[in-house]
């Protein structure tokens, strides 16, 4: 059963002119679908703030009424700064900095979704602290303020009580990490599948997931099915001449036709999109490697580790160890 809360939390998202919508109504939507599956009163109490309040612009034809910062008083269970493509302007207005400096105080928890980073950064909070954003904007955070340990691979980074998240539905999943840590894992279960999330990411996942490269190299979509395919059948014998098959073409006009279109061997496809489910086994399962490799295909613990040494630099038990540490 999930979590129940004495009272409502305060989760309050802080916006400015040119934020991304979606940045702001992805993580609200997953708080406000949370209240209904814990008894009352309500989990969350939602508000939205701004320096000055009024009606604040988006990147859609909508604007957003907000409250003025100096408006709130009382605790902040969770401040969300929103991301989009004013952040950077943002992060330069004294005004809107001073606004969020004015809030940290009152807030237990800090987050921030994709380009939010950057205001979190101007107020000097994300110093020596590890942080992740949108991986376009990474190497532009890391050059502004190069006290931030930018990462720009997961999809979310919990440093003590600040957490920062890439891009977009990133913020999504960031926002079910809170529910789980609020409420527990069966409540950011059940608010992923009223959302018809596809799966619950835990924030040590890469912004690119192995599938979406892959159809990110194919341009011409010729083995968009194929990758899908594989996907989902990852504990099986990939080979060549079993990819070939799928696609109804010799093994060797297959293999010269896939390098043609991604750049890479279809083995090395298969590598990655291994690598990548292995990497959410240890992740979130206590599975012993040796199991992890069988049920992704590996067939060996000893070709998991290389796999994983030549692909992320580390073996797997050490990639386990630095994740739950984190």
């Amino acid at each position: 059963m999930p979590k129940k809360t004495a009272k409502p939390k305060n989760v309050v998202f802080f916006i400015y002119p040119g934020i991304k919508l979606l940045d702001l109504a992805g993580p609200m939507q997953v708080f406000n679908d949370a209240n209904g599956l814990v008894a009352q009163p309500p989990a969350y109490k939602i508000a939205v703030v701004s320096a000055g309040g009024g009606e604040i612009s988006t990147d859609t034809p909508i604007s957003l009424p907000s409250e003025a910062v100096s408006g709130w008083t009382g605790p902040i269970d969770t401040l969300v700064i929103v991301g989009g493509e004013g952040a950077r302007a943002a992060s330069q207005v004294p005004d809107i900095v001073r606004a969020v400096e004015h809030l940290v105080p009152q807030a237990e928890r800090l987050a921030s979704i994709c380009t939010g980073a950057f205001l979190l950064a101007a107020c000097g909070l994300l110093d020596q602290r590890r942080a992740v954003t949108h991986w376009q904007s990474c190497d532009e955070l890391a050059r502004r303020y190069p006290a931030v340990c930018v990462d720009g691979d997961p999809i979310f980074i919990r440093d003590g009580h600040i957490w920062t998240s890439a891009g977009v539905t990133a913020g999504i999943d960031l926002a079910l990490a809170l529910v789980r840590e609020d409420l527990g894992r069966e409540a950011s279960l059940a608010v992923a599948r009223e959302l018809v999330v596809f799966a619950v990411r835990p924030g040590g996942q890469n912004q690119f997931s192995a599938t979406l490269n892959s159809q990110v190299l194919d341009r011409s979509s010729r083995f968009d099915d194929l990758h899908a395919w594989l996907q989902g059948n990852l504990e099986k014998a990939l080979s060549v001449e079993a990819m070939a098959e799928r696609v109804g073409m010799s093994p060797r006009n297959f293999a010269r036709q896939y390098f043609a279109a991604t750049g890479v061997t279809p083995a090395k496809t298969v590598e990655a999109m291994r690598v990548e489910a292995a990497r959410g086994y240890l992740e979130e399962t206590d599975l012993t490697v040796a199991r992890i490799a069988d049920q992704c295909g590996f067939r060996s613990d000893e070709r998991m580790r290389k796999s994983f040494v030549r692909t992320i630099g580390i073996p797997p038990h050490d990639y386990r160890r630095r994740f739950q540490g984190s």
